[in-house]
């Protein structure tokens, strides 16, 4: 067995790969169903401003120097960071940060994959014409028969397996012959899809109302409560802390263009969320009966139910769903590989075994959200469910810690002359201020996101009756900024009894919308049961 850094993880061949590699893994599904929503209700075109200043003051610099601790160091995150430990002489406790880090990955991962196999579900749906002359009540016993009914979590099961092998066999090829050549083909198709959508958008939908709701200047709604909601899909959004700019940062070759790519990537990503929003909420104008809906129920009940109305509105829902299949799918790959590669660099095992076992744990940790939308859904911790508990275990505490631990290390644990030379050259007051925010802004910022994230997270769960020690009588939260992507991000619980917040978010429990009595009435059932709603789906799920 190879010693660990003698352990080779890859490398690609091009130097823009970075990029399309970067921007497939951080246009996820929460610049789909979370950013229009958040951009419409705190100031339009005001939020987007001030979320594009907490990415470059915030979330910019943490990105920047995860990556240059890859590319400098040519390896994953809990190598590099004990490459780094050796040199500074600090203790090897730091390197923990690491495999937090990758633990967070495998959470994400794998309840990211079950969101996929929805979307993958509803292409075949669609093309079968499932939802043409479909109601709101309809749409709602098709998503309920998929996630939440215990009888069917075997069919929900076979689609969780199917798009966890499309993610595993392309990365079962290898670093150049799999992801590379995947992402260098599907990232730019997402965008020319992406681009098709707007056109549908202005061509059929009511683009000048969704203009007007995303990106119209609205003083009045900017608050508090938007500049922390700006602060959270900031940092959320973009897979920080869980070991995947580190690793694409070690594939990177000569010659790439490290800072200005990263540079790149937000603002594209950014872009698309803009996009995205306005092409979705000019097809679904309002959601149906509120302004701006979000989350799961804009995505698998409103979205399918506008776009039946539409002429070939089979291969049109196909067509949106693919897109979004894809959207996943790049995510999920990015977020296995940081797995993967810890493995290989920590056992030295050949590349397609390495694959093999993490896909199947990541498979099998899947199956407990799963199984948590349906068979499990009555079985609750506190007000949560399991699904619940490991999301926030990876939103509220793993990833917000790894990334302090990151910034403190690489700002006061590493002499600064070794910090700079992983950040590679750049002005100096870029190096400045870069060396400052790593050392007295991300750690204060990251904490706070942390701790109000988690505390909203556990309040959310005393909305389904628990009775836990930090519920009170009056549990009820002014912070919907916050509330999940839903996510993001994902946090299915807390949304099903929570105040019927219009929407769903990123919630599990069930698939609503404000058809929701309807739907009650068509199934027998108490619809919350299984799937997931607004509120429970958070920031950085998908």
């Amino acid at each position: 067995m190879p010693t660990p850094y003698a352990t080779s993880i890859g490398s690609w061949t091009r130097p823009t790969t970075f990029f399309w590699a970067a921007t497939g893994a951080t246009f996820g599904l929460a610049n789909v169903w979370q950013f229009p929503y958040l951009a419409g209700n705190h100031g339009g075109g005001l939020f987007i401003l001030l979320y594009l200043v907490c990415l470059v003051l915030v979330t910019l610099p943490l990105m920047i120097t995860e990556s240059a601790m890859g590319r400098h160091s040519r390896h994953g995150l809990v190598l590099s960071l004990d490459g780094y430990v050796r040199s500074a002489r600090r203790s090897r406790l730091w390197v923990w940060a690491g495999r937090m880090g990758i633990l967070a990955a495998l959470l994400v991962l794998s309840f990211t994959a079950v969101f996929g196999a929805i979307a993958l579900a509803y292409v075949f749906y669609g093309a079968m014409g499932r939802f043409l002359g479909a109601g709101e009540a309809q749409a709602a016993a098709t998503l309920s028969a998929l996630v939440s009914e215990p009888e069917d979590y075997r069919v929900f099961m076979a689609w969780h397996g199917f798009f966890l092998v499309l993610v595993i066999w392309v990365s079962m090829q290898g670093v150049v012959d799999g992801i590379e050549r995947a992402v260098r083909v599907v990232a730019p198709l997402m965008l020319i899809m992406l681009l098709a959508l707007f056109g549908l958008a202005v061509w059929s939908g009511d683009f000048t109302s969704a203009s007007g709701f995303m990106l119209s200047f609205h003083p009045d709604d900017v608050t508090a409560e938007s500049v922390q909601a700006a602060l959270f899909h900031a940092f959320f959004t973009l897979g920080l802390g869980m070991g995947v700019w580190t690793l694409f940062g070690a594939y990177t070759p000569v010659g790439t263009r490290l800072k200005r790519s990263v540079l790149a990537v937000v603002l594209i990503d950014t872009l698309i969320a803009i996009v995205a929003g306005l092409a979705i909420y000019s097809l679904v104008p309002g959601g149906h009966s509120m302004e701006g809906e979000r989350g799961f129920g804009l995505l698998f009940l409103s979205l399918p139910l506008a776009l039946s109305d539409l002429p070939g509105s089979q291969f049109v829902i196909a067509a949106v769903f693919l897109l979004i299949v894809m959207i996943v799918w790049t995510t999920s790959l990015s977020l296995l590989e940081p797995v993967v590669g810890w493995f290989r660099e920590w056992t030295g095992a050949p590349r397609g075994w390495s694959v093999f076992l993490m896909g199947m744990l990541v498979w099998l940790v899947g199956l407990v959200t799963l199984l948590s939308f349906n068979v499990w859904s009555e079985h609750r911790l506190a007000g949560g469910t399991v699904f619940r508990w490991l999301e926030l275990a990876a939103g509220g505490l793993l990833i917000p810690l790894v990334s302090i631990l990151i910034a403190i290390f690489a700002g006061w644990c590493l002499t600064r002359n070794l910090t700079f030379i992983i950040l590679g050259r750049a002005p100096g007051l870029f190096r400045r201020i870069w060396f400052w925010v790593m050392r007295l802004v991300l750690p204060l910022v990251v904490a706070y996101v942390g701790i109000q994230y988690t505390a909203v997270s556990l309040v959310a769960m005393c909305n389904n009756g628990s009775v836990a020690p930090w519920c009170g009588p009056a549990d009820v939260v002014a912070t919907e900024s916050i509330r999940p992507e839903g996510s993001d991000k994902s946090s299915p619980e807390a949304g099903s009894d929570e105040q019927g917040e219009a929407g769903n978010g990123e919630g599990r429990e069930t698939p609503q919308s404000d058809g929701k009595s309807e739907q009650e009435g068509a199934n027998g059932k108490n619809g919350e049961e299984g799937g997931p709603n607004d509120d429970e789906i958070l920031y950085h799920s998908v």
